[in-house]
């Protein structure tokens, strides 16, 4: 790949251009003409590379969401997974190496909702669900930098997150938000596209997603890619037991270490599920992610913590959380979420 195509791979999880015409901005930034710039897009959109081009939620700021985990027969895991992958409130869904081997995040309109989600997965699966809802987030959904190099050290430790009240959406910004949850389309003018079908300008679409971010519903808007795709094929969550009168502490330091994707707080589910931190390494080998694992727990005296690691065995579905009901985004296509 060369650079100008890294460029617009990497550079742009964030802040995506929200002017009239934004691939022709990057094109004019990255010296290629404004069709490659879309072919490119296009293409990664259709192979999977890019999941979608478009906001990131700000966890609890629009209904609720949970990490579930169901503890599978192995002879059903398939079946099983099917059936979760097939619900539009399921976004991820992984197998992961453990008793409780199948592992998704589910959204809904609210908690009751979300509750009520897990409660018929239940029924339609036969496995007891564990509901680990995030308490304190410390470095998520912040992008995947694919030109970070974790030997250099680490980065600024970030003001942690804690669960926030729910921003009430008027009708119209749940339009959008309906319409935008699956993606800009890849075309010359894709805020024009998409305001046309809800009655606004692309001005208009453009300003209420900068309000968005101004106001925290969102904490960025850009360039979803899939690790897989580009060769991360190893992750694995790692999880301890840290007391709770220290786990903001080691919380914050591990969030700040350049090799971790993503770190946060659950809450337990005693006595099933014992741990309370998480973290997520992605790297191109098994090999690869242990030792990065390894040098971490030791530079943060980590493991003298109760700890497991869950490597990811086989990717169910992955696609953008979906907050507002599919109806509200009628005529937009899904198959650009490549489950």
């Amino acid at each position: 790949m060369d650079a100008a195509r890294f460029r617009l791979l990497n550079d742009w999880q964030h802040d995506f251009p929200r002017v009239e015409t934004p691939y022709a901005e990057l094109a004019q930034t990255v010296g290629m003409d404004a069709e490659a710039v879309l072919a490119a897009y296009r293409a990664w959109l259709h192979e999977g590379t890019v999941s979608r081009i478009g906001p990131v939620v700000a966890s609890g700021r629009v209904g609720a969401s949970a990490l579930v985990a169901l503890a599978v027969p192995s002879a059903r895991l398939a079946e099983v997974a099917a059936r979760v992958s097939q619900l539009s409130a399921v976004n991820h869904n992984y197998e992961r190496e453990h008793l409780y081997n199948l592992w998704f995040v589910a959204t809904a309109g609210s908690a009751a909702q979300l509750q009520e989600t897990v409660e018929r997965i239940a029924v339609a699966t036969g496995c007891a669900p564990l509901l680990l809802p995030m308490e304190e987030a410390y470095h998520i959904d912040l992008g995947f930098d694919l030109g970070f190099r974790p030997e250099y050290g680490g980065r600024q430790v970030q003001t942690p997150w804690q669960a926030a009240a729910p921003c009430r959406l008027a009708e119209g910004e749940r339009a959008l938000l309906g319409v935008l949850q699956h993606g800009l389309p890849a075309v010359a003018r894709p805020y024009a596209a998409v305001g046309e079908r809800l009655g606004l300008s692309g001005a208009a679409v453009c300003a209420m997603v900068d309000g968005w971010l101004l106001s925290g519903l969102l904490r960025r808007f850009g360039v979803v890619v899939r690790h897989h795709e580009l060769g991360y094929a190893a992750n694995a969550m790692c999880v301890w037991d840290v007391a709770d009168e220290e786990v903001a502490d080691f919380g914050r330091r591990l969030g700040a270490e350049a090799g971790v994707t993503l770190c946060y707080r659950r809450r337990r589910a005693l006595p099933q599920w014992r741990y309370n931190l998480f973290c997520m390494i992605h790297g191109k080998a098994r090999a690869e992610v242990l030792a990065r694992r390894a040098a971490i727990a030791d530079r943060l005296a980590l493991d003298r913590w109760p700890h497991a690691v869950l490597f990811s065995r086989r990717r169910f579905k992955q696609c953008g959380a979906r907050y507002m009901p599919d109806a509200a985004a009628s005529g937009v296509r899904e198959e650009t979420a490549h489950a």
